[in-house]
């Protein structure tokens, strides 16, 4: 039986790493990466150090806009598929590469199995939004990590196929992080534990808007904390173009850094005091580090940590990000809000069960 998985980012490579140690020992696997974004972390000692299988294909796209993106993606997918045969696709979360995968093997009558399902922002603007959305309503296979996407996927009629297995970024959390810290240590950074705050500014909502840029910049300025902050090149070059990359480097608070590798990024989560991002997998990580975390959006996919109060999501425009900081208090933390930390062996045996019903 064979299986075709396709990634294109790194935080979906780390969850392919988790779900595809089970797979490979019941399935033939073929994994694409698509290249949806190029990352020095993601060469080499990235795939060693966490286990990623080798891509069987690197398609090599790149980053375009998102219907060219898209549209490549799709044309070089359709290649490896009539190429290799599988017998089902397993797409993950909401990527351009998710949706291309997702809409070539549906055309193609091939079973799409999608792990992250049913997520939702309801924020349409969001290119992933859709992504997800669309990716969703051609699944045969829909691996939810919460009750609440299964209830989301419920309120769009979707109920066959559906199963909640806790989330696979919590099996890849539980399996790196020992191997963080065997290799990497808070000196390399000239940084304390629990002295430090952790930020990361990704988003297009974010840096391609000036003025909650310019108030992310403010807030970060004005923390009575160290604030270590990695800067992603994209949004380095829109702060330089905003006039307010000299700011952050001439703040006596702020820690620039080159972009870090996933397992250092595990390691700062862990030791930071507070994390302040506006990415959805920092959200969950830091939750999973017992760190309290201030989102810099006005949604989160991840709603049940904003429920239980590790995360709290922050308007830049609006909302006073150190006040928010200073006046957080630890709340009760609920071990299984994600699951067990056993999500890729229960996906692996729906699986099984699902192509043995077949034959």
């Amino acid at each position: 039986m064979k299986l075709l998985t396709i990634a294109g980012t790194r935080p979906q490579l780390v969850k392919v790493a988790a779900v595809s140690r089970e797979l490979r020992k019941h399935f033939n696997e073929v994994l694409i990466n698509t290249g949806q974004h190029y990352d020095y972390n993601m060469a080499g000692v990235f795939f060693e150090q966490l286990q990623i299988p080798k891509p069987d294909y690197d398609l090599g796209v790149g980053s375009m806009p998102h219907g060219k993106q898209t549209g490549t993606m799709m044309i070089k997918v359709e290649e490896v598929i009539e190429k290799e045969k599988p017998d089902a696709i397993i797409v993950y979360g909401d990527t351009n590469s998710t949706l291309a995968g997702a809409l070539v093997a549906s055309k193609l009558h091939i079973p799409v199995i999608h792990i992250e399902a049913g997520l939702r922002s309801y924020n349409k603007r969001m290119p992933e939004e859709i992504n997800r959305v669309m990716t969703d309503h051609v699944s045969e296979l829909l691996f939810a990590p919460t009750n609440l996407a299964v209830e989301n996927l419920k309120k769009e009629s979707i109920t066959d196929g559906v199963h909640q297995i806790g989330d696979v970024m919590y099996d890849a959390v539980l399996y790196n992080m020992d191997i963080a810290e065997e290799n990497h240590s808070l000196t390399d950074f000239q940084l304390t534990s629990k002295d430090f705050i952790l930020g990361t500014i990704h988003r297009a909502e974010n840096t391609d808007n000036l003025e909650r840029m310019r108030a992310i910049v403010n807030a970060l300025i004005s923390i009575d904390h160290k604030v270590f902050l990695p800067l992603h090149p994209r949004t380095k070059n829109k702060l330089k173009d905003y006039s307010l990359l000299e700011k952050l480097e001439n703040a006596s608070n702020i820690v620039l850094s080159e972009p870090i590798s996933y397992l250092e990024m595990l390691l700062l989560e862990k030791h930071a005091t507070a994390i302040v991002t506006d990415s959805g997998g920092v959200q969950k990580e830091a939750y999973f580090a017992k760190v309290p975390c201030f989102t810099l959006r006005d949604e989160t996919e991840w709603i049940e940590t904003v429920e239980i109060g590790w995360n709290q999501l922050v308007n830049p425009l609006n909302d006073n990000l150190v006040d928010l900081i200073n006046s957080f208090e630890e709340k009760d933390y609920e071990e299984n809000l994600y699951g067990d930390g056993k999500a890729s062996e229960k996906i692996v045996q729906i699986i099984k069960e699902y192509f043995s019903g077949k034959n």
